[in-house]
């Protein structure tokens, strides 16, 4: 049952899923904006185009016909989704999917207004004088986002007065695409924030993994943990929000379905139709699929039994610090050295400050103390060390 997948984003989430698609029999052909992109590398073909150009996009798919179009990224023209459909294409999870997440917007009011699910006070904005108007109404603190980025791009809090105009600067240069509007979301007091990576099945339940828990720094994940200690009453509203979100946008796959818990119970935040960053934890082995695998079977409508939890499991980002396009990694001999370690190197063409240049992985008894487990992964991911040329 080979099938073809076209692959709209070609970074490490992307590099992983080929991998699984691949040990499943299938041929990928990997797309992104630059060369030898992370998913290429493993892939069995690749195209470099520009993926805010809709004629280029076309141009992919008419070439290549496949059985499957996976966006793995937010900046595509995704309302062409709804013409692949309409010419018998497969989208995963959805054109309505894929158009309603990439959009912070959409997928806002699709979980506050129409399914009346918990989530913060809000207020859009497209130019400044209505990014102040929504500023007061909203309440200071509060959280910028663009309405389309990723990795935590553009993000910041306005704490002060004085944050205003930095946060607006910064929400549109973080902003991709060429969507200039902002979401001024009430800041909600959470003693943690989660990851509910959900999986919808053609053919089987809707299934869960267990909570993952994460840290951030400038908007992007630092660590991320799984499982994360949660109250049973708030992980089953969690589980029941992320149910009616997906269910309501259609199609079969993983999603990253993000949540704050509070004193007051689970807030929705936001999710992704895709792998997640934070579910990079999943490659620590402590579940008996990753979620690239999850991800991939359920796109090809193949059975998922269940999904089991065997260990705890932690995962630390290796960040480059210079822009470089030359560079070595050095420490690896040493960080497999820790028992229970392991280590996945991106393979990225180039360097910037703060890219994701790999993934250090720990895991241990399902018992153990889940702070000693992340404690792991960061000496892990202490000991590479990234030279710039």
């Amino acid at each position: 049952m080979q099938k073809k997948i076209v692959l709209l984003g070609s970074g490490e989430l992307g590099k992983e899923l080929v991998i699984a698609f691949q040990r499943l029999g299938q041929y990928v052909v990997a797309v992104d904006s630059y060369a030898n992109a992370p998913a290429m590398q493993v892939a069995h073909e690749f195209e470099v185009i520009n993926m805010l150009d809709g004629n280029a996009l076309d141009a992919v798919i008419t070439k290549h016909q496949p059985h499957f179009i996976v966006p793995e990224v937010e900046a595509i023209r995704t309302e062409r989704f709804y013409d692949y459909e309409q010419q018998g294409y497969t989208v995963v999870p959805s054109a309505k999917a894929a158009n309603y997440t990439m959009n912070r917007k959409a997928i806002r009011d699709l979980a506050a207004k129409e399914l009346g699910v918990k989530t913060a006070p809000y207020q859009y904005a497209s130019t400044l004088e209505s990014f102040k108007e929504a500023v007061a109404a909203v309440g200071i603190p509060c959280v910028v986002k663009p309405l389309m980025s990723s990795s935590g791009k553009g993000q910041s809090v306005i704490k002060k007065e004085e944050d205003i105009l930095t946060s607006w600067q910064y929400a549109l240069e973080g902003s991709r695409g060429d969507l200039q509007e902002v979401i001024v979301e009430g800041f909600v007091n959470f003693y943690a924030e989660i990851t509910l990576l959900t999986v919808t099945q053609k053919n089987g339940p809707t299934l869960f993994c267990a909570p993952i828990g994460h840290r951030q720094e400038r908007g992007d994940y630092r660590e991320s943990w799984q499982p994360c200690v949660i109250k049973e009453q708030d992980l089953l509203a969690a589980q029941d929000m992320a149910a009616k979100v997906t269910e309501a946008l259609g199609g079969y796959g993983i999603w990253g379905v993000e949540f704050f818990l509070t004193d007051e119970g689970v807030y929705f935040s936001e999710l992704s139709p895709r792998p997640h960053d934070t579910g990079m934890v999943t490659l620590a082995n402590a579940q008996n699929f990753n979620e690239f695998e999850l991800h991939a079977r359920a796109i090809l409508g193949l059975p998922i039994p269940q999904i089991i939890q065997e260990k705890a499991a932690a995962s630390a980002v290796i960040l480059a610090q210079e822009s470089s396009t030359s560079y070595s990694i050095e420490g690896l001999a040493d960080a497999l050295q820790i028992a229970n370690a392991d280590v996945k190197l991106f393979g990225k063409p180039t360097t910037r400050p703060y890219r994701r240049m790999g993934v250090a992985l720990a895991h241990d008894a399902l018992q153990t103390p889940i702070e000693q487990v992340v404690e792991k992964a960061k000496k892990i991911a202490a000991t590479i060390q990234i030279s710039y040329h």
